[in-house]
C-alpha cells in the first residue's frame, strides 16, 4: 500500500472539504478588520522571494519534471507563487551532494562550525523584518506574532554556534589494569529533517542548528504550504558561507509522501527528524526499521492546562490567553483542555471570555490585528465540527462559535466554551485551532487522573500558589514539558519534546546537539602500569 505522508498537525485533511456557508456573528463578538482587506508584502530583500526553485549543493534548482505546485496566501486566498514539486530522483541528488559533503564538514573543528552558524544568525537577524513578512504572507500569523517567531528561529542558530565548540568526551576508569578509556562524540552522518507549516523558519532551525553544530549534513524537506519562508533561510545560508551541500533544502506537494519514503528509508540517511502528527510519525518509523536509523520525533499533543483555586486569577487568565490562542491555536504546545477548579470556574469563564472578546480578527499585515487565519479549509472544518460537537453534547458558546466569511475563507472567530465534558471530541483529540472549551473538576486527584487519560504527553500547564501543591502536580503531569504559572515554555535553552505517543527526542538546549551525535568508545590497552616507588 502507498504509505500517507503529511506534514504536521493535520489528520483534519482527512475530512471533506466543507461547503462555503455565510455565519452571523453572535452577540458577542470579536472584532473583525475590515472586509477582505489584504496586503501583499514589500520586501526589502525582494531576491529572498525564491520561487520554482529549491536549493541543492549550494545551487538553486527546478525539479526535472518542471512541475511545481502553487502556494496561497491563507488571508486571502490569493496566489504567493509556485514552488518546484520535487520527486525521489530530485530529492536523491540533495541526498547525494549532503553525502559528498559530509567528511569535510565532519572534519571541521566546532569552532569553525561555531562561525559559519553566527554569520547565518546575523544574516538572520539583519533580514528579520523580511523573513517574518514572509512568514505572516504564507503561514497567516499576525505581523508580531511573526517578527517573534523569526527571533524564535535565529535564537536557535546562536545558541548552537555556542554549543558547537563544547562538545566533550569522557575519561572513564579501566577495569583492567593498564587500560584506559575514552570517549568521543561524532556526528552521525547526513540527516533527514522534515519540517511543519506553523512554524516555517522556527521549526527548520531548530532541526538545522544542532545538527550543523553536531558535524553533520542535512536535507530538508520543507512543508508544502510554507516552502517559502525555508527557501529564503536557504539564501542566507549561502550568502553566509555554508559549504555546498551542508544544507539542502528540497520541497514537494503531491509528491511528500514520495520524498518522506525515501528520506526515512535510504541507507545514506543515518537520522531522521520529524515534527507533525502522531500518525505520521508511526508511518515514519516503521519506514525507518528497514535501515535502523536514529530518530527524534516531536509529534502530537494534547495539552491540559489546570487553574485550581488558589491561583492568580489575572495571572491565569493571562497565561490562558497566550497558551491557548498563539498562532489562533495551530501550535503543538497550545492549551487545548482547560481544566478550572469549581470554586474559580464562574469568575474564570467571565475574564477569559472577556479577554478574547476584546482581539481583533483579520488579514496579518493589518494595524492592530491579533489573531489571523487558519492555514486552511481543512482545518476551519475540524474547528467548527469541534465546536458543533460540543454544542450538541450541552455545551455552551459563551464567546465566538461561528466561521467569518466576512474576512476570508479561512477565518473562524476565537472561541470560548464552558460545560464541556469528556464525551465531547475536544476532550481527546486535538483542535488546533481556537477554541477553549473550559472543563469544571473538584480535586486535584480527579484534575490529575483526567490530564494524564490522554495519550500523548507533549506539554501541560497548571496555575497555583501553594508550593508544595507545584511539585506534586509538576512532577505528576505525564507531559515532556511543564508550565507553572506561565503559558508560554518555548526558549532555545529548554529542551523541547514529548512522551508517550508526543515522541522522543529532544530538540534546542544542550540536550540537543546530542540527538545528532554518536558516542563512540576506544579503548588503549597496554599503557603501562603505575609508576613504582
Amino acid at each position: 500500500m502507498k504509505p500517507l505522508f503529511r506534514t504536521t498537525a493535520s489528520a483534519a485533511r482527512t475530512l471533506s472539504r466543507p461547503r462555503f456557508q455565510p455565519s452571523t456573528l453572535p452577540s458577542l463578538c470579536i472584532r473583525p478588520t475590515s472586509t477582505m482587506s489584504h496586503s501583499v508584502p514589500k520586501l526589502n530583500d525582494p531576491s529572498l522571494l525564491k520561487t520554482d526553485a529549491a536549493y541543492v549543493n549550494g545551487e538553486w534548482v527546478k525539479a526535472k519534471s518542471g512541475k511545481t505546485f502553487e502556494v496561497h496566501d491563507p488571508s486571502s486566498g490569493k496566489l504567493i507563487g509556485s514552488a518546484p514539486e520535487f520527486d525521489a530522483a530530485d530529492t536523491q541528488k540533495a541526498i547525494d551532494a549532503a553525502a559528498v559533503a559530509f567528511p569535510s564538514f565532519k572534519a571541521k573543528t566546532g569552532r569553525e562550525r561555531s562561525k559559519l552558524l553566527r554569520k547565518w544568525y546575523d544574516l538572520m537577524v539583519e533580514n528579520a523584518e523580511d523573513i517574518a513578512k514572509l512568514i505572516t504572507w504564507e503561514n497567516g500569523k499576525p505581523l508580531a506574532d511573526a517578527k517573534g517567531e523569526a527571533a524564535y528561529a535565529a535564537s536557535f542558530f546562536e545558541w548552537f554556534s555556542e554549543e558547537a565548540p563544547r562538545v566533550y568526551g569522557d575519561t572513564i576508569p579501566a577495569s583492567v589494569a593498564g587500560n584506559r578509556v575514552v570517549t568521543i562524540k561524532e556526528p552521525v552522518g547526513v540527516c533527514g529533517l522534515i519540517t511543519p507549516w506553523n512554524f516555517p523558519a522556527a521549526m527548520i532551525t531548530r532541526k538545522i542548528g544542532p545538527a550543523l553544530a553536531a558535524g553533520c549534513t542535512v536535507v530538508a524537506k520543507s512543508p508544502g504550504e510554507t516552502p517559502f519562508t525555508s527557501l529564503a533561510l536557504a539564501a542566507l545560508a549561502h550568502r553566509a558561507g555554508i559549504p555546498k551541500g551542508v544544507v539542502n533544502i528540497v520541497s514537494a506537494l503531491k509528491n511528500t509522501a514520495e520524498v518522506g519514503e525515501l528520506l526515512t528509508t535510504s541507507p545514506i540517511i543515518k537520522k531522521v527528524s520529524f515534527t507533525g502528527s502522531t500518525g505520521v510519525g508511526k508511518l515514519l518509523m516503521k519506514q525507518s526499521s528497514s535501515t535502523l536509523k536514529k530518530l527524534s520525533f516531536e509529534l502530537g499533543g494534547n495539552a491540559p492546562f489546570i487553574v485550581f483555586d488558589d491561583a492568580d486569577l489575572d495571572v491565569a487568565v493571562a497565561g490562558a490567553i497566550a497558551s491557548k490562542f498563539r498562532s489562533s491555536g495551530q501550535t503543538c504546545v497550545c492549551a487545548n483542555r482547560l481544566f478550572i477548579q469549581a470554586g474559580i470556574y464562574d469568575k474564570f469563564a467571565q475574564a477569559f471570555a472577556a479577554k478574547v472578546k476584546d482581539f481583533k480578527v483579520g488579514g496579518g499585515y493589518t494595524e492592530g490585528v491579533t489573531h489571523g487565519p487558519l492555514i486552511h479549509d481543512r482545518a476551519i472544518s475540524k474547528v467548527d465540527a469541534h465546536v458543533r460537537d460540543a454544542e450538541k453534547k450541552g455545551g455552551k458558546v459563551i464567546q465566538g462559535g461561528q466561521k467569518m466569511p466576512e474576512l476570508g475563507p479561512n477565518f473562524f472567530q476565537p472561541t470560548v466554551i464552558t460545560g464541556m465534558t469528556t464525551e465531547m471530541a475536544l476532550a481527546s483529540e486535538e483542535t488546533f485551532g481556537p477554541v477553549a472549551g473550559l472543563f469544571k473538576f473538584s480535586t486535584e486527584e480527579e484534575v490529575v487522573k483526567i490530564a494524564n487519560s490522554a495519550e500523548v504527553g507533549l506539554a501541560g500547564y497548571f496555575f497555583s500558589k501553594d508550593i508544595q501543591r507545584v511539585f506534586r502536580v509538576a512532577e505528576a503531569l505525564e507531559v515532556g514539558m511543564v508550565g507553572v504559572n506561565t503559558g508560554l515554555i518555548s526558549d532555545a535553552a529548554a529542551p523541547f519534546g514529548g512522551v508517550k505517543k508526543s515522541g522522543f527526542g529532544r530538540e534546542g538546549s544542550k540536550y540537543g546537539i546530542a540527538e545528532y551525535q554518536v558516542t563512540k568508545m576506544i579503548t588503549y590497552g597496554g599503557m603501562g602500569q603505575p609508576l613504582q616507588k
